[in-house]
């Protein structure tokens, strides 16, 4: 039975009533896109860039990760609240992985060999995260940090670099990194919000300030500023993909 209060939606960007509303609810745009940005900024340090193979990684992490990992994880407890049925999200889920995992094949013979293994992590992580698969120790925090943020960085990177040079440079390690601490911030801020919002009921309480006056607490008031956060993180993470991606082009 879902207690939740109805007009406290499962996500800041959820919109109910309609089909397309679900399938908006299930893709978590701004999150999608946050993690696509970790794609286009690994791209963005390779020693070259193709715009074919960009557009290629792109879709795929769109396929594993805005499709095949959140219609797995919408299986799962049925978080969002959706109306699509377990059958579609299974479709979805199994064309949407097999279509990323035949992107990364023919973007092997173009590209870094170390893109075999990680078209296997790549599934590896699908699976294991969002099916919480050998007794959940992928779905962590800083599970879903490297898997999401690091991950998406170096495929980015060595699907741009040549076959057979030199893999990873220093940099793009230390933008994994990054992202890996960005990940893992969202995931700070994204699960007390997740909590307050689908397994909340109501929250009652004030904060008396030094000069003894008082302010109302209430779910509202707790989920401003970290929503407020993830709401600027999600808009600043592809401006930055971009200025990367200009500045390397423009140079």
């Amino acid at each position: 039975m879902d207690d939740r209060d109805p007009g406290v939606g499962a996500a800041f960007y959820a919109r109910r009533g309609s089909t397309p509303a679900d399938w908006w609810t299930l893709l978590h745009p701004p999150y999608t896109l946050w993690h696509l940005s970790y794609v286009v900024m690994g791209a963005a340090l390779a020693p070259r860039l193709s715009w074919a193979m960009l557009a290629g990684t792109v879709l795929a992490f769109f396929l594993a990760v805005g499709l095949a990992a959140h219609a797995l994880d919408e299986l799962a407890g049925r978080p969002l609240n959706t109306a699509i049925s377990d059958r579609t999200l299974w479709v979805v889920a199994a064309a949407s992985l097999t279509g990323a995992v035949l992107l990364g094949i023919l973007a092997v013979p173009h590209a870094s060999l170390l893109l075999v293994p990680c078209i296997a992590v790549g599934v590896l992580l699908v699976l294991g995260y969002n099916l919480e698969l050998f007794g959940g120790r992928l779905h962590t925090d800083i599970g879903f940090a490297a898997a999401w943020g690091a991950f998406p960085v170096l495929v980015g990177y060595l699907a741009q670099t040549p076959p057979l040079t030199r893999p990873v440079t220093a940099g793009a390690l230390c933008l994994a990194l990054a992202a890996t601490g960005l990940s893992y911030t969202q995931r700070q801020l994204s699960t007390p919000a997740r909590a307050l919002r689908r397994r909340t009921t109501s929250v009652h309480g004030t904060i008396t300030l030094a000069d003894g006056s008082e302010q109302p607490l209430d779910r509202a008031a707790i989920l401003a500023p970290l929503e407020a956060a993830l709401k600027t993180l999600a808009i600043t993470m592809p401006i930055l993909a971009l200025a990367l991606l200009l500045a390397r082009t423009i140079s």
